[in-house]
């Protein structure tokens, strides 16, 4: 069983930046960072293997969001700049096993955060 608690949501003006954090207990090899908007499916933005560090990141937020995670492996963060008012979601932290690939699936992952808030101004 893995138990994942998210904070650092809020609200930020275009342009800005945000630190989300989520802290994980049990095993897992992959911790990933979905989003969801109104009317929106969900969607992977950021994934970490527990092991080596490797990042994922969808096009959408290449080169503006950084997953990264402590060296005790219990808390990943989710470093987002640049914001844009597209940006704005419910943004959840979800752990799992995941495979070689579709990393930022998110039938990759069984558990999942209660999900935080993310809003951005234009």
């Amino acid at each position: 069983q893995v138990r994942l608690v998210e904070s650092g949501g809020g609200t930020v003006e275009a342009g800005g930046s945000l630190r989300l954090a989520c802290v994980a207990s049990g095993s897992r090899s992959c911790t990933a960072w979905f989003r969801q908007a109104p009317g929106k499916e969900r969607e992977g933005v950021a994934a970490i293997r527990t092991a080596s560090d490797s990042p994922y990141y969808s096009g959408s937020v290449q080169g503006r969001f950084t997953i990264s995670q402590n060296s005790a492996r219990n808390t990943v963060y989710l470093q987002m700049n640049r914001l844009k008012p597209e940006d704005t979601a419910m943004y959840y932290c979800a752990a799992g096993f995941c495979g070689d690939y579709d990393t930022l699936k998110s039938k990759q992952y069984n558990y999942w955060g209660q999900g935080t808030q993310v809003t951005v101004s234009s």
